[in-house]
């Protein structure tokens, strides 16, 4: 079985030793190269072409989520997962939105990290759901144009999600404690109140809005 490749991109070594050590330990992964500013990740990134280049916002020689396109630009195959201590919920919006397939902050990157390598390499979007507790994600905010999402209850915001996420109906109703047909009723009943025709055009409006996240690799 072949691994998943990672590049690491971050300009403290000792962070990308950590994570270099978490990610040797698993069956599946392996770091084929790491990188200490922006410039070195995007060469790199051309010349590699990683499965999943990790990227922090904040280096030496110019980053931000603008490094998201850069990155993205030199390996148009590679997922970019950025990993930050920027909690703020624009930075994950803008992240998203220039094409990252994840975000997670590097308080979470413990426990984090190998879950949200793996998802965002097999497609999906990774955003952790701890940053995003607490923040503005779900929860219409004063001043704010109104958003097709401030209609739905907490529990179709939940099952938006999860849809958006990729998974099937039965994975949804053991991840939430609902049954099969209850999911089943929801998915129809987002899809129109929302004027959606599938999933995916679910999931690109729910990263439009910042909405997408997930706290697993599933």
């Amino acid at each position: 079985m072949s691994r998943i490749g990672v590049l690491l991109v971050d300009d403290h070594a000792m962070l990308r030793a950590g994570m270099k050590m978490l990610i040797g330990a698993q069956p599946d992964l392996e770091v084929v190269g790491e990188a200490g500013s922006l410039r070195d990740a995007v060469e790199l990134a051309r010349k590699l072409a990683p499965a999943v280049v990790t990227l922090d916002l904040t280096m030496p020689g110019g980053g931000g989520v603008e490094g998201v396109q850069k990155v993205l630009a030199a390996s148009p195959a590679s997922r970019v997962l950025v990993l930050t201590m920027h909690d703020d919920p624009a930075y994950v919006r803008s992240a998203l939105a220039l094409g990252a397939a994840g975000y997670i902050v590097k308080s979470a990157a413990d426990t984090e990290l190998i879950g949200a390598i793996r998802a965002v390499a097999r497609g999906r979007v990774f955003v952790d759901i701890q940053q995003a507790k607490g923040s503005d994600f779900l929860t219409p905010q004063p001043g704010r144009k109104q958003s097709p999402f401030d209609s739905l209850s907490d529990r179709e915001r939940e099952v938006l999600i999860e849809v958006a996420k990729g998974y099937t109906n039965q994975q949804i109703a053991d991840r939430v404690g609902l049954s099969v047909k209850t999911i089943e009723s929801y998915r129809a009943r987002l899809m129109q109140k929302l004027g959606l025709k599938d999933r995916a055009d679910l999931m690109r409006l729910a990263v439009e809005a910042g909405l997408l996240k997930a706290s697993d690799a599933g």
